[in-house]
């Protein structure tokens, strides 16, 4: 992967984050690709194919411009635009840009050898339903499948201590999953109870 445009998606998640949300930064690498998550949706007026563009607006001036001023990054709305043109360079896939349950995500794609038909069955696991046996659960997603279906009255918070997880890392996954359509949350965050809405022999 370039560098430059690894350091720039980073950069770009603490530059960009709403800092009114709760959760953290998540940045996750997989053998295929790399993830960076950041709490917050995009502003109003602001649109991926606009981004792609190189429109941009600050949603922390303040960051935006230290980090312009140590070259962190570059002149604002250059990022992206040079990030996908790095990547035709390297013979990479473009990444993907996705606007998702209150948070943004910015996926980034190692070589593949078969292009298109690679991005197609990963974009299926990161946006779609895992209703097919076809699809694929990590490790942690089958931890906390077991643990929703055992118990499924348990908290965020009593999941992370169940599974030795910090809090925000069990808030990426249940959100994940709830937003491909997998779980789900009956009644309140405190006296609700978790719903599985895949069969469990896919995991």
């Amino acid at each position: 992967m370039p560098v430059d445009s690894v350091r720039e998606i980073i950069a770009n998640s603490v530059a960009h984050r709403s800092y009114l949300e709760p959760g953290n930064i998540q940045v996750a690498l997989f053998d295929d690709r790399l993830e960076v998550t950041s709490p917050g949706m995009l502003l109003n007026g602001v649109s991926i194919k606009k981004m792609m563009e190189g429109y941009s607006k600050p949603r922390n001036r303040a960051i935006a411009s230290a980090f312009a001023y140590m070259k962190i990054i570059e002149k604002w709305g250059s990022g992206i635009p040079r990030m996908i043109r790095e990547c035709r360079e390297y013979n990479l896939p473009e990444p993907q840009f996705i606007d998702f349950d209150g948070d943004f995500r910015v996926n980034m794609y190692r070589q593949a050898s078969n292009g298109v038909e690679h991005i197609k069955k990963t974009t299926q696991t990161t946006q779609t339903s895992y209703g097919s046996k076809r699809n694929s659960f990590s490790n942690e997603d089958k931890a906390v499948l077991v643990l929703v279906r055992n118990q499924p009255t348990m908290t965020q918070k009593e999941l992370a201590m169940e599974l030795g997880w910090t809090v925000d890392r069990v808030k990426y996954y249940l959100n994940k999953m709830k937003k491909q359509q997998i779980i789900r949350r009956a009644g309140s965050s405190h006296n609700g109870h978790w719903e599985i809405l895949v069969e469990e022999n896919i995991f």
